[in-house]
Formats: structure tokens, sequence, C-alpha cells
């Protein structure tokens, strides 16, 4: 399904995405085409992006396209989703300690769309993060690797 889906295949697209969606949550799926779970969570964004559209616009990001990005969010698991609203990256507490993006694929369409007015909604009010509201059993869990360091 990623084929559905805009990709940004440089870091200069991934600067210009940033810069200019306004008034939308920018979503980048950071992760590769080939890999099961990334192609999971395409399919549930592209089911979404029609009636989120108003609200979110989609991307699609290959790590090994971007490695700037890759290194500055931390990207050590794929696929890794990062938001952003008018250029600002918005943080999510989803009960993890890593509040700067989401790990893993969603379980369902409605936690992306929950998590997508969530936070569309917070950073219309100037929130520069957000609680999750997916169900703490529907997030994926895992073990941060400079943990420790």
């Amino acid at each position: 399904m990623s084929f559905l889906l805009p990709k940004l295949t440089c870091k200069k697209e991934v600067d210009q995405a940033i810069k200019s969606v306004a008034e939308k949550v920018l979503v980048l799926r950071f992760g590769r085409d080939d890999d099961t779970v990334c192609l999971q969570l395409d399919d549930i964004l592209a089911k979404t992006a029609h009636d989120l559209s108003k609200m979110a616009v989609i991307y699609l990001v290959d790590v090994n396209n971007v490695p700037v990005y890759t290194q500055y969010f931390d990207i050590s698991y794929i696929p890794s989703t990062v938001f952003f609203f008018n250029g600002q990256h918005m943080k999510v507490d989803y009960g993890s300690p890593d509040h700067t993006k989401f790990v893993g694929s969603f379980k369902t369409k409605q936690d992306f769309i929950d998590l997508i007015e969530v936070i569309y909604r917070g950073a219309m009010r100037g929130k520069l993060i957000v609680r999750s509201p997916i169900d703490p059993n529907n997030i994926p869990k895992y073990d941060l690797l400079y943990q420790g360091i």
C-alpha cells in the first residue's frame, strides 16, 4: 500500500514538507517499503489519509534516503512515525520513555485517527506535547537503545 502515499526521497524534500505544511498535522513515516510492519502501517495510513485530509498530510520517508533525520530522531526501530504542526515537532506521551515518535504499527485505523485528532486539537491550542488517546495495550513495547548510557 506504500504506493498510495507520497514519498519524500531526500533531506531537501523533508525540510520543504516541514516548512510548507501549515495548519495541518504533518505525519512522517520513517521506514522501508519492503518491511512487513511498514507495509501494515502504510495500509492504515493509506486507508485513513482521505478521512484525515482536513487535519493531516501523510508522507513516507525511507530511512536509507535521509540518514540525517534518521540519526536526528534516533530512528533505531522501524517503522517510526513523527508528527509536526506548523514546522514544530509535536511530542506525544504514549506512557513510554520516548515522546518524540510512535514506534511500530497502529493496531487499528481508529487508533491512528484518534491520535491525529488529539495532536491537531492540542496543536491548535498551542500545546507542544499531548497525551495519547490510544489504549496502552495497543502501543508496542520496546527498549530504548541509548538507555543507561
